[in-house]
């Protein structure tokens, strides 16, 4: 499939001339869907590199004088001429990526897709002119950018010219990270190189198509004896530095799903500056029978001692962090991993449509939560800042796993990513104690002067059985210890750390 008919593929309108019909039923249109070129948009051409503007005898469309293309490249690497004149007979294509506007799900959008039967997709100058021109686009039109990519990397018959490509693709997605536009990459079979290393895996959505292979090192330069499934998507994946494997015929509407999340929701349904005010409070499913001293359709009672508030916080029967995200969102999409190595299943993160209005969301799922998960959250709590989308954050952890291997994976650092993208948000955070508020681990996540908790909730400087031990109590004063730190849900709102109680509905 050439780089035209993959992106007819996966858009309602395709910068690409004279493929047809892609899947799906799509419309490929060059001119109608507005090309970006080499020479579009302001992009200045490298010198000595003929813009769509220059003829191949060496003159302009008006025939005046212009400096001819380097005869085989700046290295005059033998036979590289003629390589590209078979891969533009071959492809259609004249250079390994193809740049235009098109709509993904009604939302126009920036498309930037490779053509790997053109050189192996890799990266010259000329893919640099188009990658630079396709950015100044977005950020001239305040659009989002999506990357198919499929590359080997930068391209070898050019050399060092082709290798500093990377840093000006870098530049241009920097700026366009800075002027607050999306970007989301789709990795095709083979993204490796500095394709993987910019492009891909510094989107800030990154998709992958199943078995693609998705690594800094090719195929041809790897150990012999390195294990093959760690240069896939799926490998990646697992590792935590790409969010979701999608088959391909899911791909378009996850598409459009995401450019819908991270572009503020449905716009019919947001009314003129609401964008930005905070998340509401949830309301807490009804999932469970009344405890002692209630009744069905009623708010649940107040834990009484801090030992019965630490008893409901840990039971089962309570709704967790699904229960309120399921009744929460209309439809939502999740990132996964840290981007440093690490996934922590306990903690979820992504965006959703709350009444139609996008949000972001931080939801512990009641276990210890690993450093992987505090950088999670912190790299979602940054990308809504930059997309101006307020957040939502779950809270339901007994504290932050302790063991030597967090200690190791940085569970101090971690942290303290989460504490400063709380603390630097430029959006509302919006906060909900929802089961074991333990300790710093806790706290991290709760955004300070807008904290709700609920009746089955406890927040503590530390749980009462270590504190016990600590104090050098036997265990049947745990209670009494429970007792003196003031950790009933009441007392949270006493003490002025949370805002008010969020009352439990039972047997609704």
């Amino acid at each position: 499939m050439t780089a035209c008919a993959e992106a007819t593929a996966y858009v309602d309108a395709a910068p690409c001339a004279g493929a047809g019909a892609g899947a799906g039923g799509a419309t490929a249109r060059r001119a109608a869907a507005d090309p970006v070129g080499e020479g579009s948009v302001g992009a200045e051409p490298t010198a000595g590199v003929p813009t769509a503007g220059e003829s191949a005898a060496g003159e302009s469309a008006a025939g005046e004088p212009v400096a001819r293309e380097q005869v085989d490249g700046p290295l005059g690497w033998p036979g590289y001429d003629q390589a590209r004149a078979r891969a533009r007979t071959r492809t259609g294509e004249d250079e390994s990526v193809v740049c235009g506007t098109g709509w993904i799900g009604g939302r126009e959008t920036v498309l930037l897709c490779f053509e790997f039967g053109y050189l192996g997709g890799s990266l010259g100058e000329r893919t640099g002119d188009r990658i630079e021109a396709a950015h100044r686009r977005a950020r001239q039109l305040r659009l989002p950018v999506v990357t198919l990519v499929a590359t080997g990397g930068s391209r070898m018959q050019e050399g060092m010219r082709a290798l500093a490509q990377l840093q000006r693709v870098a530049r241009q997605t920097a700026l366009t990270r800075a002027a607050g536009l999306p970007q989301l990459a789709v990795v095709r079979d083979p993204t490796t190189g500095g394709g993987w290393a910019t492009l891909a895996a510094g989107a800030d959505v990154v998709l992958g198509l199943p078995g693609a292979q998705a690594a800094f090192a090719g195929s041809r330069v790897r150990p012999r004896d390195a294990d093959p499934a760690a240069y896939t998507v799926e490998g990646q994946h697992a590792a935590g530095h790409l969010d979701l494997v999608v088959p391909e015929p899911q791909l378009a509407p996850v598409l459009a799903h995401w450019l819908t999340l991270l572009t503020g929701g449905d716009p019919d349904a947001v009314r003129d500056g609401a964008a930005l005010d905070p998340a509401p409070v949830p309301a807490v499913p009804a999932t469970a029978p009344a405890p002692e001293g209630g009744h069905a359709g009623g708010p649940a009672p107040l834990p009484r001692t801090g030992v019965e508030a630490v008893a409901r916080a840990r039971g089962r029967q309570r709704p967790r962090a699904g229960a309120y995200l399921d009744a929460y969102f209309g439809s939502r999409a999740e990132l996964s991993g840290d981007r440093c190595g690490g996934v922590d299943p306990g903690v979820r993160c992504g965006f959703g449509l709350h009444e139609g209005r996008a949000l972001a969301y931080a939801a512990q799922c009641g276990t210890p939560t690993r450093p992987a998960g505090y950088r999670t959250v912190a790299r979602l709590i940054r990308l809504a800042s930059r997309l101006g989308v307020p957040v939502l954050t779950l809270i339901d952890t007994p504290g932050a796993a302790n063991g030597p291997d967090d200690e190791r994976a940085g569970a101090g650092p971690a942290l303290a990513e989460v504490f400063d993208a709380v603390a630097a948000a430029t959006v509302p955070v919006t906060s909900l104690l929802i089961g074991e508020g333990g300790s710093g681990g806790a706290l991290a996540l709760a955004a300070p002067g807008r904290l709700w908790v609920t009746a089955d909730s406890y927040f503590s400087v530390i749980a009462p059985e270590p504190a016990a031990a600590i104090l050098k109590r036997t265990p049947d004063r745990v209670p009494e210890t429970a007792d003196a730190l003031r950790l009933r849900p009441q007392d949270a709102v006493d003490l002025g750390v949370a805002r008010g109680i969020v009352q439990v509905p039972y047997g609704r």
